[in-house]
């Protein structure tokens, strides 16, 4: 059995991650946001709106990204049902214990009176969906065996290929048709589904369909990736040109909301077609660009980084009743909703690591 040392970089990449989700639900109460939050304050910040927009265009999907890859990791190193057997414990657990914790509240606090509307997970929806997806790579391991593989390169031999030699590494034509492909499929999707529709499946599997198609690919990419070693291979440059493609897309979408649609309005159609183009260039931009930033210059440990690492999946867990609490604590003060927002993210952010790492040992998160 293979070796395999640990991968610092994408630690820190996930804790930068769950930074962003923080902030992005400190957000929710004082930007305009189509999701729902339960604290809603009645002045807005305009500058959030492209905050809110950048951010959904691609976090959850390098989550999925690196996620794949590492379920991939982990499933080669046991065997199938293990592997299985531990994600349910480990994403399942969780995802029971706050539905449950949620009814009471669903009842009683944010809609009283209303219809029950589900089992309702909230943020856990991803682990949800995590599960789902590693219960299926599971499953088609045990229904057709993971080949033995050289350990220094995972690479299977293929027809008129020598085992263990680098596969091909995706050019940009081939990014850029994935791109073109996804934004295709995502707009035929959100005829039906919009964005921030949310579905529950069986009474307790929340969905938003609008984003499935992208989630689901960056998934299977990342367990792709693991197999061929993308993540190691992808060159340096190419990481440079794709984060600057992403950067760009950002940059171009605050000047739109911000403005620049008063001078270039996209309605109808033209947005229809336009929106999805721009998120997957996007999404693949700030995806490989900011997995090769971290690989090639996040790459290290220190106690502090140790400690956020192995906090930040009870911190994504945790984090909503954090921000909640803080942003409770300010509700009377007569600040900018832009400064609410910098002061919430400030103290939740610390606020909700140091309560992980003091949670996770009791709980084994």
């Amino acid at each position: 059995m293979a070796t395999t040392k640990r991968l610092y970089y994408l630690d820190n990449l996930r804790v930068a991650l769950t930074v962003l989700v923080i902030a992005h639900h400190v957000g929710q109460a004082y930007g305009p946001t189509g999701g729902y939050w339960p604290i809603q304050e009645a002045a807005r910040a305009a500058i959030l709106a492209p905050f809110f927009t950048v951010n959904r265009s691609f976090f959850m999907s390098l989550f999925f990204m690196i996620s794949g890859y590492l379920v991939v990791m982990s499933c080669d190193s046991k065997e199938p049902w293990a592997f299985l057997k531990g994600r349910l414990l480990r994403l399942g657990i969780p995802v029971a214990v706050f539905g449950l914790l949620m009814v009471p509240l669903q009842l009683f606090v944010f809609s009283p009176g209303s219809p029950w509307p589900g089992f309702d997970v909230g943020h856990l929806w991803f682990l949800e969906h995590l599960l789902i997806f590693s219960a299926c790579y599971a499953l088609w391991r045990i229904v057709r065996p993971a080949p033995s593989l050289n350990p220094a390169s995972r690479l299977p031999a293929t027809c008129g290929q020598v085992a263990g030699s680098p596969a091909p590494l995706p050019g940009y034509f081939t990014i850029l048709g994935l791109a073109l492909a996804l934004a295709v499929v995502t707009a035929i999707v959100r005829i039906w589904f919009p964005i921030d529709r949310w579905i529950t499946i069986l009474g307790f599997i929340r969905t938003a369909f609008a984003d499935v198609p992208r989630d689901l690919t960056f998934f299977i990419l990342g367990a792709v990736a693991y197999r061929r070693q993308w993540f190691e291979r992808f060159p340096g440059s190419t990481g440079r040109v794709w984060l600057g493609v992403g950067v760009l897309a950002a940059v171009l979408m605050y000047a739109y909301q911000m403005g620049l649609y008063r001078v270039l309005p996209l309605r109808g159609d033209a947005w229809g077609i336009a929106y999805p183009i721009w998120e997957m260039l996007l999404c693949c931009g700030m995806c490989i660009g900011l997995l090769v930033l971290f690989r090639d210059h996040l790459n290290t440990e220190s106690p502090l980084s140790r400690a956020l690492g192995r906090s930040q999946y009870a911190a994504y867990i945790f984090h909503v009743p954090v921000v909640l609490l803080f942003q409770l604590a300010v509700v009377s003060l007569a600040l900018p909703p832009l400064a609410k927002f910098t002061v919430v993210t400030l103290v939740s952010v610390p606020a909700t690591f140091w309560f992980s790492n003091w949670v996770r040992k009791p709980l084994y998160l």
